[in-house]
């Protein structure tokens, strides 16, 4: 890795950009040459704190297979993650970019920056070409998920449709005065197909700003991949995020893990039917 100081003192702002080739990647070997201006790069800004030494924040850019590592490692380290999207159409492979945040001492910080930059540079040495899929088994050609056990652990009735199961819980906000909730789309659900032994889960999570990380964290440790974190909307109150995920595994251990991050990041009481 190289490193770039681009502008400021410490008590202003320092900002580094952290350039790694990628050899086997066509998208970075077209640009290779402009990688700096076109955005392709590792960058970390650093700040003065106010209730601390400094503040960093930054923006990571990984291939698909890159992401559930780069972000445990930043969690794991005290980074917060407040970001996952893409920039471009038709890349291949497929470039996602990471925004991390966090306050502390400067040597924590770049400590902790350094080993998601680390953590990146493992998983490509371990496999130079990134891959096209999570590896998993293929799922069975029809759905066959039984709905009461799910019934069960989110003690509310899915809809259920061609051996797959959905369940949507909202959640209130309000949006230029106007109050919104599960028919809006301001809800976090989970969708369930494949077999009740080799299943898969997708969905997408509600979460306030202080709930976020906690619900990460959780999800993650269960094994459910986060795939994007954005925003739906401006000027709501409060202010919601919403991170969509994946996971693979039985259907049962799927939804304890999604119950999980309804608990860890104490979203039972405003979330309904949850909080029935």
């Amino acid at each position: 890795m190289k490193a770039r100081t681009i502008s400021g003192e410490m008590d202003m702002a320092a900002r580094f950009a952290i350039e790694q080739p990628a050899a086997t990647c066509s998208l970075y070997n077209k640009i290779t040459k402009q990688i700096f201006i076109t955005g392709l790069m590792f960058a970390a800004a650093f700040t003065k704190g106010v209730h601390t030494e400094a503040m960093v924040m930054g923006d990571t850019v990984l291939f698909e297979d890159e992401v559930t590592a780069a972000m445990t490692a930043a969690l794991d380290d005290g980074l917060n993650v407040t970001a996952l999207h893409n920039h471009f159409f038709f890349d291949q492979p497929k470039v996602y970019f990471m925004h991390i945040e966090g306050e502390g001492t400067a040597d924590k910080l770049a400590g902790a920056v350094r080993k998601v930059y680390d953590t990146i540079k493992q998983t490509r040495a371990a496999n130079p070409q990134p891959k096209n899929s999570f590896g998993d088994k293929p799922l069975p050609d029809k759905n066959s998920i039984s709905a009461a056990p799910l019934n069960e652990i989110f003690g509310t009735q899915g809809e259920s449709k061609d051996g797959m199961v959905k369940f949507t819980f909202g959640r209130p906000a309000k949006m230029h005065g106007v109050t919104l909730g599960n028919a809006m789309g301001v809800n976090t659900w989970a969708a369930f197909a494949g077999s009740d032994d080799n299943a898969i889960v997708d969905g997408d999570f509600a979460v306030t700003e202080d709930e976020l990380q906690p619900v990460l964290k959780s999800l993650l440790k269960e094994k459910i991949n986060i795939v994007a974190i954005h925003q739906h909307m401006t000027h709501e109150e409060p202010r919601i995020m919403f991170f969509h995920y994946w996971g693979r595994g039985t259907a049962k251990d799927l939804a304890q893990a999604i119950k999980g991050g309804f608990l860890v990041g104490g979203l039972l009481g405003v979330s309904s039917p949850l909080q029935n």
